[in-house]
């Protein structure tokens, strides 16, 4: 079984990896939201599976809901937001040459996570 990872936003887990990739299942609370934040060496994708969320790519913001994907260039800042009662559930494939954690350059979160 899988170590699920606690977050203020929620928790995620690790489902797959190997060089080059890692695949994780992440779920926001109601009314959670990650930080506002970019990888360096990694681009990402999500499939939603569960939930309405709202994604901001960039300058973008874009509804998702169950169905719905989103990708993640390289240095490009993103951020998800539970917008629902429900639990958002998404499915994120990085690719690139190091998927760790400490791959966040955080610009806005709010559980004061900025160094």
């Amino acid at each position: 079984m899988n170590k699920i990872t606690k977050r203020p936003w929620g928790s995620y887990e690790v489902l797959s990896e190997a060089p080059g990739y890692k695949v994780k299942r992440f779920i926001v609370n109601p009314g959670g939201c990650l930080s506002l934040q970019l990888h360096h060496l990694r681009s990402e994708h999500w499939f939603v599976v569960a939930g309405l969320g709202i994604a901001t790519v960039g300058n973008k913001k874009k509804s998702i809901r169950a169905g719905s994907s989103v990708d993640i260039p390289l240095k490009i800042k993103h951020q998800v937001q539970n917008s629902s009662d429900d639990n958002l559930i998404i499915i994120e494939v990085q690719a690139g040459e190091y998927c760790g954690e400490d791959d966040i350059e955080r610009f806005e979160d709010k559980y004061g996570r900025i160094l």
